[in-house]
């Protein structure tokens, strides 16, 4: 089962990175219009008016999109932003304690708007509701992969909860400083 636990985060991570090169692409590709259209109107005078519709807002949808889809396994690799100043001083038991609190109410909070955003996908789908930019896209599309990052988050941190319940570290213990040692 951890194998495809692993491979679920993996593959959520892997998702996001492709989104994130899309984004790279679509904003170079708009930049060499751009450019191209500047050249044209030093030319002739007049620009030819190069662009791709709704480019600003294609490339909010992917990092919406690289964000929720990459929660999870930065979870798992330890690279969530962690206040660890207190629970680092805490004796072994206490810190375990802490740690299950934490982890617990992470996961009802990721379970509470993972549940959310799904009632919004369906009522996004159910209405019909559209996005108001050159290109008209049904919002519904957008927000999938909002909903399923989040899923895939609130998946990991029961993973990580039921672990830690029976005695295992946290997945990014001791992640914190191989980060600061390298």
């Amino acid at each position: 089962m951890r194998r495809g636990l692993n491979f679920v985060y993996q593959a959520a991570g892997g998702l996001a990175a492709v989104f994130i090169l899309s984004i790279t692409l679509l904003v170079f590709a708009q930049v060499c219009l751009n450019l191209a259209d500047k050249i044209a109107a030093g030319l002739f005078g007049q620009g030819i008016g190069l662009t791709i519709p709704s480019y600003a807002d294609f490339t909010g949808f992917f990092l919406a999109a690289a964000t929720f889809l990459a929660l999870a396994y930065t979870l798992r690799a330890g690279g969530h932003i962690r206040v660890t100043l207190l629970i680092g001083h805490l004796p072994e038991a206490s810190r375990r304690m802490t740690e299950i609190a934490v982890i617990l109410i992470a996961l009802l909070m990721s379970a509470y708007a993972t549940w959310y955003i799904v009632l919004l996908v369906m009522e996004s789908a159910e209405f019909g509701d559209r996005s108001s930019g050159m290109v008209s896209v049904p919002l519904w599309v957008p927000q999938v992969p909002v909903a399923v990052g989040l899923s895939v988050l609130t998946l990991a941190l029961a993973d990580e909860l039921v672990c830690v319940l029976r005695g295992a570290a946290p997945s990014w213990e001791g992640k914190d400083e191989n980060l600061l040692n390298e």
